[in-house]
């Protein structure tokens, strides 16, 4: 143990005074003080201590720098999705379009009119750079913008149900990715739950007999991740609006997934839209940003003005209000919307779009690239999945490459993809690791090929 230097001792080293040209001095004595502490408890239950020191000592320069790096080392990072899961929740849900990309740059590396009015040099509100938008595109009169679903539906029932009732079929009482539930939300918003109906059964009767006159508002939510089927009824839409606007109580429809229109893919033929809910006479609509409609991590709620404007009023607002990036990639991606032009411009409809043989030949040419001394592969049929908690019981046909590596487990490979230069995610499915070019921008495909390359001649 006294064989140990002091701090100052290896501060002195020409090694490491090397360093504080590249790290904070402060860095260097807090890694040094960690790397001397578990060299001592190293030390007490070594056999041979002398060696085990010097060989420490040998390498001190080298995990003093190694240690620093992987501190500045940023652990938020670009990933190739290979898994086929277009809107993946772990991944970031909506990839933007490189153009909406460049437009929040621009906005969030300077100043901006985010809450100024240029017209008549005084405050404006941030909502007007998206308000026209949504009227253009949309049945809507008015519109506002949070930072997710969530806090939107948790503003909504804040605003007209604190202290009162909600009425929401127990058939809807969801659960999605990440322990979201929708009880937990109801409840945390002051807001009283008052379930109608079954599980798998609620009529419109059942909404009607549970009015009074501490009813707040009536909602109704996009089941996420299921589908009742069988035995199962619920009212339909137009019902629930003929019985809101006769009591006079609010309908709030939570749309989820950000399905503006109806679009050719038959996969969504079950997903409702919200242009379809809007026209029915719902109140409000709300649903995310970065699902379907291809746009940056957001909570939008349409509807009637003077419901939108007293949500505004909220002080809860400030809260969960967004960004002025968020307002400038939700801008231009409605801009797609308007020009026409989203399902050639947004990865997520391009994506969905995507025939099976594009997806096929993609995947035979990547696999021309691998050697078959590191790989068995073949390509296979197989299916993508929408995601997001679109679609949940549909599949759209794909083309998959299989690979089964010969010079490591396909445990290993895909830990090796994980953690290379360019991190891909991939299926583990049995012995083989599964690519769904699906996902995978094309410009990404050689950046595929040389990590399979490279993984593959690691010992």
């Amino acid at each position: 143990m006294r064989k140990i230097p002091s701090v100052d001792q290896v501060l002195q080293k020409s090694e490491i005074a090397a360093l504080m040209e590249i790290f904070p001095r402060n860095q260097i004595i807090q890694v040094i003080r960690q790397i001397f502490a578990l060299l001592r408890d190293s030390i007490s239950l070594n056999e041979n201590p002398d060696l085990l020191l010097k060989s420490e000592l040998a390498a001190l320069e080298i995990n003093v720098r190694t240690t620093l790096e992987n501190r500045l080392r940023l652990s938020l990072c670009s990933v190739i999705n290979a898994t086929g899961i277009v809107l993946h929740t772990n991944l970031g849900r909506a990839p933007l379009a490189k153009k909406t990309a460049q437009v929040v740059k621009n906005i969030s590396i300077g100043y901006s009119n985010l809450e100024y009015n240029l017209r008549v040099r005084g405050r404006g509100h941030r909502d007007q750079h998206l308000e026209k938008q949504f009227q253009r595109l949309l049945p809507c009169e008015a519109a506002t913008i949070v930072n997710n679903n969530a806090a939107a539906l948790f503003l909504i029932l804040n605003t007209f149900a604190k202290n009162k009732n909600i009425l929401v079929s127990r058939g809807e009482l969801i659960e999605i990715g990440g322990s979201f539930r929708l009880p937990a939300i109801i409840e945390e918003s002051g807001v009283n739950l008052k379930e109608v109906g079954t599980t798998n059964r609620t009529r419109i009767e059942d909404y009607r007999e549970a009015l009074d006159e501490d009813t707040g508002l009536i909602l109704r939510v996009h089941p996420s991740n299921y589908k009742v089927v069988g035995f199962s009824e619920r009212p339909a839409l137009a019902q629930l609006v003929s019985l809101a606007q006769k009591s006079g109580i609010p309908l709030v429809k939570d749309a989820g997934s950000g399905y503006l229109f109806p679009t050719p893919h038959s996969f969504l033929k079950s997903e409702p839209t919200v242009e379809a809910i809007l026209t029915e006479g719902v109140d409000l609509v709300c649903f995310s940003g970065d699902k379907l409609l291809g746009g940056p991590q957001a909570g939008i709620i349409l509807g009637k003005i003077p419901l939108i404007e007293a949500i505004r009023k909220n002080p809860l607002m400030r809260i969960c209000r967004s960004d002025k990036g968020t307002y400038a990639g939700l801008q231009h991606t409605l801009s797609q919307y308007e020009q026409d032009t989203y399902e050639k411009t947004l990865p997520v409809h391009r994506m969905l779009s995507a025939s099976k043989s594009s997806i096929d030949r993609r995947a035979r040419r990547l696999q021309k690239f691998l050697d078959r001394k590191i790989y068995q592969s073949q390509t296979i049929e197989g299916f993508s999945m929408t995601g997001g908690g679109a679609a949940p019981m549909e599949s759209i046909p794909t083309t998959l490459l299989a690979l089964r590596p010969i010079t490591c487990s396909s445990s290993e490979l895909d830990q090796r993809l994980r953690k290379g230069p360019y991190p891909i995610v991939s299926r583990l499915i049995g012995n083989r690791v599964i690519l769904d070019l699906r996902t995978v921008l094309p410009e990404e495909d050689k950046k595929i090929a040389q990590a399979l390359v490279q993984a593959g001649l690691k010992n």
